[in-house]
């Protein structure tokens, strides 16, 4: 009885591994310009052969986050690699990032406390 247990188990660790994975690729496509726009969960799963729902519900039991959780933080990363490391403008940044300028820094304000400006002064290489 134990084997099919162990094989879920398995499968779970490899879907949340691909999940990730995934996403750095097509963040990364995003950032560059390879791709236009950021794609929703539920057509992440698809790409990943898997139901949205399982997707969902994998990553939650792996990692005790929602698939999202995981999205904007490699997407906060990112913002902040870019405010660090170019002279790029805020509205550049959200721009390359796929986002209006104001909602932009709200979703920055939200997960790190600080306006991407604020980020900029505190942590420009």
């Amino acid at each position: 009885m134990e084997e099919p247990n162990q094989d879920i188990l398995k499968r779970s660790k490899e879907i949340t591994e691909n999940y990730f994975q995934f996403l750095d690729k097509h963040i990364a496509d995003v950032v560059s310009g390879r791709v236009g726009d950021f794609m929703e969960i539920n057509q992440i799963a698809s790409q990943l052969f898997i139901s949205h729902k399982h997707l969902s519900d994998t990553v939650q039991r792996e990692t005790g986050n929602h698939p999202c959780h995981f999205y904007d933080l490699k997407i906060i990363d990112h913002a902040k690699s870019i405010l660090s490391e170019s002279n790029k403008s805020v509205a550049e940044v959200a721009g390359i990032l796929t986002y209006d300028p104001s909602n932009f820094s709200k979703f920055f304000k939200k997960f790190t406390g600080q306006t991407p400006g604020q980020f900029r002064k505190e942590n420009k290489k």
